[in-house]
C-alpha cells in the first residue's frame, strides 16, 4: 500500500521509467534483452507514448507524439503486438512468444501480468466496457478476455479460453466459454 502511494506521488516520467525497469526485470535476461525480446519493443513504445502524453503541451510534445504514432504502427506491424498508449498497464508486464496480441485502449492491466501469443483483451461490442486484470494475472496462448469483466489478482486463464465473466482472485478459467475452477492449494492458503 505504501509503495503504491509513493509511486502515485512521483512525477509521471519517473513512474513510467520505473515501470519500464520492471518490464525489463521480468525478462530474466541480463545480456541485451531489448535485442532478444521483440515483445520489449512494443512495451518500450507503449511506455514512450505514455511519457509523451505526460509532457507539457508544446512543439516538443507534438513532435514526439508524431514519432510515437510512427513507432507504434511500425512495431505493431513487426511484432504483431498492439498495446495503445491509452491502455493502463502496470509495471512488470511480460509477454512470452510474441505475435497476435491485441489489447483494447480501454482495458486495464495490473502489475506483473503475463500474456502469451494470440491473446485478445477487449470489449464485446463497439463502445462497450473493457476488462480489468488485477495484479499477477496470467493469460495462456490464444486466450480471449472480452467485455466489462474483472480478473482477480493471481488468477490464470488457460490456453484458448474465452472469458466472458469475472474470475475470482487465485482461480483459473478454462474452456470456451470459460468455466471457473477452484484456486490452486497454494493460492487458497497464501
Amino acid at each position: 500500500m505504501h509503495e503504491t502511494a509513493t509511486a502515485a506521488a512521483q512525477p509521471p516520467r519517473e513512474r513510467s521509467d520505473s515501470d519500464w525497469a520492471a518490464d525489463l526485470a521480468r525478462c530474466n535476461e541480463s545480456n541485451r534483452p531489448f535485442l532478444r525480446e521483440q515483445s520489449l519493443w512494443a512495451l518500450w513504445v507503449y511506455r514512450f507514448g505514455r511519457r509523451v502524453d505526460a509532457m507539457p503541451r508544446g512543439l516538443r510534445q507534438r513532435l514526439l507524439s508524431k514519432a510515437y504514432s510512427l513507432l507504434f504502427r511500425t512495431v505493431e506491424t513487426w511484432t504483431g503486438i498492439s498495446i495503445p498508449k491509452e491502455t493502463r498497464v502496470g509495471p512488470g508486464l511480460r509477454i512470452f512468444h510474441f505475435g497476435g496480441i491485441f489489447v483494447h485502449p480501454g482495458s486495464v492491466l495490473g502489475s506483473g501480468c503475463t500474456l502469451r501469443q494470440g491473446v485478445t483483451i477487449g470489449n464485446r461490442v463497439a463502445g462497450g466496457p473493457c476488462p480489468v486484470l488485477e495484479d499477477g494475472v496470467e493469460l495462456g496462448a490464444y486466450a480471449q478476455v472480452i467485455g466489462g469483466i474483472r480478473l482477480g489478482a493471481g488468477c490464470r486463464v488457460g490456453a484458448m479460453a474465452v472469458v466472458l465473466c469475472d474470475v475470482p482472485p487465485g482461480h483459473t478459467a478454462v474452456g470456451n466459454p470459460a468455466r471457473i475452477v477452484a484456486a490452486a492449494p497454494e493460492a487458497r492458503h497464501g
